[in-house]
């Protein structure tokens, strides 16, 4: 018998046990095919991986180094949606969701730049989840504030070219 799908919203709140990190928002995007997870800082040697998940001045950062070995960690080739490529570190972690365990593979990557550390894509939903965009535990304020800024980023550069 298998296990029923779990619905999730837009945005859920995950943990990584393992990794020491708790109820942190991700966004669930289903366009996207692979997961990502805010990585700071890595470095790597013969025989591991090690790095630090988000970065100072993020609530989530502890600044604690997480070291994976070299055999657990995979090299993929990501995509955006400009069809921008870069390389990426690929780890599989335990990921919390929603009272849900699961194994999950995310890329490292720097999300500094994005409202959300974490991006749960297609792959890990896939056959675990459904998702309903009218529900979950978005960051309305940051989402707000963030719409509000690119309207008068926008205003400027139309003042700017006179249209």
């Amino acid at each position: 018998m298998s296990t029923p799908k779990t619905l999730l919203g837009r945005v859920e709140r995950v943990s990584f046990p393992t990794l020491g990190i708790r109820n942190v928002p991700a966004k669930i995007d289903t366009g996207a095919d692979a997961s990502s997870i805010w990585c700071g800082k890595i470095k790597e040697n013969e025989k591991e991986i090690i790095c630090t998940f988000f970065a100072p001045g993020s609530e989530y950062y502890t600044g604690t180094k997480v070291k994976f070995q070299k055999s657990e960690v995979d090299l993929t080739r990501v995509a955006n949606s400009f069809g921008h490529r870069e390389l990426r570190y690929k780890i599989k972690i335990p990921m919390e969701v929603k009272g849900r365990k699961i194994n999950a593979t995310f890329t490292l990557t720097d999300r500094s730049t994005k409202l959300y550390p974490i991006l749960i894509g297609r792959s890990t939903l896939q056959g675990k989840f459904v998702v309903d965009v009218s529900k979950g535990d978005g960051l309305h304020e940051e989402e707000d504030a963030k719409k509000r800024r690119l309207k008068r980023e926008m205003r400027r550069l139309k003042k700017a070219l006179n249209l």
